[in-house]
């Protein structure tokens, strides 16, 4: 199974929103943003603390997608 971060990236540039912007509203690591940008996991803290910052739910930001 592999992990998608598009639908952040969507969310984001709708709400016209950098990854800095969003890094330090929801005070996550330089760290954690490296590892959302290639599609790797990070921890539901870091999860939660953005779907708290951008008032959604964890679907509405990443989706496990199976590999072909």
């Amino acid at each position: 199974m592999i992990i998608s971060y598009n639908k952040l990236w969507k969310r984001m540039i709708d709400l016209n929103m950098n990854k800095t912007q969003l890094r330090e509203k929801a005070k996550i690591s330089t760290n954690a943003m490296a590892k959302l940008g290639k599609n790797e996991p990070v921890s539901m803290e870091t999860i939660n603390k953005i779907c708290t910052v951008l008032q959604c739910n964890i679907g509405d930001i990443m989706d496990i997608v199976k590999p072909e």
